[in-house]
């Protein structure tokens, strides 16, 4: 299924007019925390469930997190919604990619025609689906060469993001499709987390070993660009989001930020999309609460990235297809979680006897 809200952000390189970060910056001192008497219940409740204490391992403390922020003692999962933004980036002429720029609106059809990976998995698991191409005639600038957006443009494909989950979901799977957009994420990654391309860069869509120099090239010369290499935490994040990220990534991030206000608990999927999310991480520690890694990918600096961000992820598969497919898959382990915690019998409804009773 494909769905596009409004006009999506077309031009990187409109004039800034006023602050729009400021009111970024604002929003994050004001986010919603979780709802404690939910997951108290939660544990409450688990306490008498038909099973040893902790027998569940992290199935009781996804239950927990998924009541803190639905604001439910008894979670369910009942509209899930798998999110994907597409967008195409300059930099793909720099040889990044074992692919070229063209294949991200071959598969955005792929998406619409119901054939990709990521279709399959939403079938199998009952998740619902949108995609939502960003300007794909038009590549942000080559990352080693200019910035890829303006402020004003990057706040509004923030903005896009944000607006882009409006319908109801109580699940947000977030994805991505984007010939290059490793690179960039292992750009924007080195920015806010330290270090330089041999830290990051991974091979992404397979690129062979001269693919994988040229990328790493692609990503020092970015971080030159902008006065890097940078220590963690020493670069502003939306200043480093406006100058490497794409619309993908910002609009990743505005999802992501939109979710906490309406306490959507959210499934991160890849090293894209977990650099989208190390944005808002970095500008508030706790703004990814509401937050579960969905799982760890192949791709080289995903492991690094998830403990930057203090993740566990929840799946480790060998996976690195991007297009949300692994908080697909994730999606279908939160829903167990929650019924087993809902549906599953006491000790007093089943009678059976609690130990040392």
């Amino acid at each position: 299924m494909r769905s596009e809200p409004g006009t999506p952000p077309s031009s990187p390189q409109r004039s800034t007019t006023g602050l729009p970060f400021d009111d970024i910056r604002n929003l994050m001192g004001s986010m919603p925390g979780p709802d404690d008497d939910a997951r108290d219940a939660v544990w409450a409740r688990d306490a008498q469930l038909t099973k040893p204490a902790g027998s569940l391992g992290r199935l009781e403390e996804i239950a927990a997190w998924l009541a803190a922020w639905q604001g439910m003692g008894r979670p369910a999962v009942r509209r899930p919604l798998v999110v994907i933004f597409a967008a195409n980036h300059g930099v793909a002429e720099k040889g990044v990619s074992a692919f070229p720029a063209s294949v991200t609106q071959q598969m955005v059809e792929n998406f619409a025609a119901g054939g990709a990976a990521v279709n399959q998995i939403c079938a199998a698991s009952n998740l619902g689906l949108k995609v939502f191409d960003l300007a794909l005639e038009m590549p942000t600038p080559d990352i080693t060469e200019a910035d890829a957006f303006d402020e004003a443009a990057c706040a509004a494909t923030i903005a896009f993001g944000m607006e882009a989950i409006a319908g109801g979901t109580d699940l947000l799977c977030i994805g991505e499709m984007g010939i290059a957009n490793t690179t960039v994420a292992a750009a924007l990654s080195a920015a806010l987390f330290g270090g330089t391309a041999a830290d990051w860069v991974g091979r992404g869509t397979g690129v062979d070993d001269a693919g994988l120099v040229r990328k790493a090239d692609a990503v020092d010369a970015a971080l030159r660009r902008i006065g890097g290499p940078f220590e963690a935490g020493a670069a502003d994040p939306l200043e480093v989001l406006r100058q490497l990220g794409g619309r993908e990534i910002a609009a990743m991030t505005g999802a992501i930020l939109a979710a906490r206000f309406q306490r959507i608990p959210v499934l991160i999927d890849g090293f894209v999309a977990t650099a989208a999310a190390g944005v808002l991480h970095r500008m508030a520690p706790g703004a990814l609460d509401h937050c579960m890694a969905a799982h760890l990918s192949a791709e080289a600096g995903h492991q690094r990235l998830i403990d930057a961000i203090g993740k566990a992820p929840l799946l480790s598969l060998g996976m690195r297809l991007g297009e949300g497919s692994g908080a697909a898959l994730a999606a279908s382990l939160v829903k167990t979680a929650a019924q087993i915690h809902t549906d599953m019998a006491t000790f007093e409804q089943a009678g059976v006897a609690e130990r040392g009773a």
